[in-house]
């Protein structure tokens, strides 16, 4: 039992990184990858990822804290969880831009 609760976390992380990367390629050989005119606004659209992955992992650090979950666990699945969050904002925000630049 111990085992699959150290694997869970590893295996959750590893299918949402997967998704993501496999979208994002989609999105390449497609050609509909963003491209902002203003620099300002296409280096925000570039660092929303990291930046979900960074948020996930202070939200994951919070929450082993304040409860009984190891916190290798809480740091792992906050920024997964982050990344995906991160990657949502990407395709929202991209679609957003291509109505207005």
């Amino acid at each position: 039992m111990e085992f699959i609760m150290a694997i869970a976390p590893v295996v959750l992380v590893g299918g949402i990184v997967l998704f993501v990367i496999k979208r994002l390629k989609h999105k390449y050989n497609q050609g509909n990858q963003s491209k902002k005119k203003s620099k300002g606004v296409q280096d925000l659209l570039d660092s929303l990822i990291p930046m979900g992955m960074l948020f996930g992992c202070v939200i994951g650090v919070i929450w082993g804290m304040l409860f009984q979950i190891p916190l290798l666990a809480t740091v792992s699945l906050g920024a997964g969880i982050g990344y995906l969050f991160g990657y949502f904002a990407y395709e929202i925000y991209s679609k957003k831009g291509k109505n207005h630049s």
